[in-house]
């Protein structure tokens, strides 16, 4: 498996140029592959032997890589002991920008009404809303849950929907680009709050049958298998040809870092015929920025649907909340046309800020959702810690959560610029099987394919927000679950899992929580 996992990494080098080459002549990739967002200055030769050096897989167990254990380079803080692990700035932030960052959490945390309103800054709520406020989905900016129980309301998770579109439905410049319309009726979200006089969409109700896998030592762990259905629709039947996704809120640490990874870095690591032989497809995901009116690699989301904390941030205000934006400029957010006394409802919009959250709003948030930081790693030099890297690298787990990656150099972001990162993500979409399949495209995603997701920070889940539920719909109650709910290019990782002894199994889960 290490020599496997070795080729992954090394096709920076052998396959770099092939794969840059490959997809730089798709048209739609083009200006995306200069990174044309980023202010940010190419690497000299000399540079790039660094990077190579600094991010190449270990050859030694037996002790850390150098600064392993700063894991958002010098941005990473202090690894806190209570729930607001995940709230601190970066440690590199500029005085004067720590304000920027402390309004921006204002406005993050703010709780928004309906309009008319004389809070004409707050104004502007639904009339069809997830939540008041973004910090009421990502609560301390950590991990979304389930449902606690029948009398607990879905408040960090909710559906997306969409029905099969056609070839005017998708953007031509997109290669493989799978086209889907919104909901006639719902839109692409679907929200299970409401303003007075206007009927909720829907509630969510979630039920389980579980499963049980028997692992080499005789230990039995209870999966549980999710089924998701609308329950008391508030405007009519779903389409008959409906897809629905449950997502949950992800953590929001290390968002700027993330943005910051040279595209061809990312590109580095496609390999959609597996050319290498290990099983391992990644994909990039290709989307449209509404930022930038551009085809664009798609970074965030648990697909992978959004290319910039900007889209994400005025696509989620939309979404989630109702809340208009420069980028999104309806009122209404996710009414749909059939939804006319939604659509015709006061809004906060129209006043002296012209949308319900301005430029200078959208700015402020962005900011703070780029600079919150990264834990240091705690105990990353014990060596049951140190033999669960090993076993994390020889079962193949790096070929998808790949360790480390050196960001751009920016002279307008300097607490982004040139940082050594540790985040186990290569932000590329893999097919994990059957059983994680939602059944539902989004861009080039198919339904069995998901955007891996980043694992810095995980073993602080439970402290930061008090559960331990991992996966896109949090079906996942310990790690464990996660690793075996794993299929697709993941499922020779998965068993080998299963099949391996208890000591190292431990250790690889001590691994993944000192991260």
């Amino acid at each position: 498996m290490r020599t496997s996992m070795h080729r992954k990494w090394t096709r920076k080098s052998s396959l770099f140029a092939v794969s840059v080459a490959a997809l730089a002549a798709t048209p739609c990739l083009s200006a995306e592959l200069q990174d044309l967002h980023l202010n940010f200055q190419p690497r000299t030769l000399d540079e790039q032997s660094r990077i190579d050096r600094a991010i190449a897989p270990p050859q030694d167990f037996t002790t850390l890589q150098r600064f392993e254990d700063l894991p958002a380079g010098a941005a990473t803080v202090r690894a806190r002991s209570d729930e607001d692990a995940f709230s601190q700035p970066s440690a590199n932030l500029a005085f004067e920008q720590e304000l920027d960052f402390k309004v921006g959490n204002g406005l993050f945390k703010k709780i928004w009404v309906s309009a008319p309103s004389s809070t004409l800054a707050s104004d502007g709520l639904g009339p069809l809303y997830n939540a008041r406020s973004c910090q009421r989905c990502h609560i301390k900016d950590g991990r979304g849950h389930t449902p606690n129980g029948p009398d607990d309301n879905a408040i960090s998770m909710f559906l997306r929907i969409s029905t099969p579109g056609d070839a005017k439905d998708g953007f031509a410049e997109i290669e493989d680009y799978i086209a889907t319309r919104p909901e006639p009726n719902y839109g692409s979200q679907m929200q299970d709050l409401a303003l007075p006089g206007h009927p909720a969409e829907y509630r969510l109700d979630i039920t389980y049958q579980e499963t049980s896998v028997t692992l080499s030592d005789g230990e039995t762990v209870n999966l549980r298998h999710p089924t998701y259905r609308a329950a008391d629709l508030g405007y009519g039947p779903l389409h008959p040809d409906a897809m629905l996704s449950p997502r949950v809120a992800p953590q929001m640490i290390g968002l700027g870092l993330l943005e910051a990874i040279p595209v061809q870095d990312l590109l580095a690591n496609v390999d959609p015929d597996d050319a290498d032989g290990d099983g391992i497809s990644g994909r990039p995901n290709i989307v449209w920025s509404v930022e930038y009116n551009q085809p664009m690699l798609g970074r965030f989301g648990h697909k992978a649907g959004m290319p910039t904390i900007m889209d994400q941030s005025a696509a989620a205000f939309a979404g989630d909340i109702g809340i208009s934006s420069p980028l999104y400029p309806a009122g209404h957010g996710d009414c749909t046309p059939a939804q006319v006394d939604c659509v015709e409802a006061p809004h906060g919009d129209g006043d002296t800020r012209e949308f319900e959250v301005d430029q200078i709003g959208m700015d402020l948030v962005a900011f703070y959702s780029r600079n919150l930081a990264v834990p240091a790693r705690r105990g990353a030099n014990d060596p049951q810690v140190l033999r669960g890297k090993q076993v994390f690298h020889e079962t193949g787990c790096a070929s998808c959560h790949a360790p480390a990656f050196v960001t751009h150099r920016m002279q307008d972001r300097p607490e982004h610029s040139f940082q050594l990162i540790w985040p186990y993500t290569d932000l590329l979409l893999h097919d994990m099987g059957e059983g994680l399949s939602d059944n539902r495209p989004e861009a080039r995603a198919t339904g069995r394919e998901w955007r891996t997701p980043p694992l810095w920070g995980i073993g602080l889940t439970q402290q930061v927000s008090g559960h331990t539920q991992f996966l896109h719909d949090a079906r996942a109650r310990s790690l464990l679950e996660a690793v075996l709910w794993h299929g697709g290019e993941a499922q020779a990782a998965r068993d080998t899992v299963v099949s391996m002894p208890k000591p190292d199994r431990d250790a690889l889960i001590r691994f993944l929580e000192s991260l």
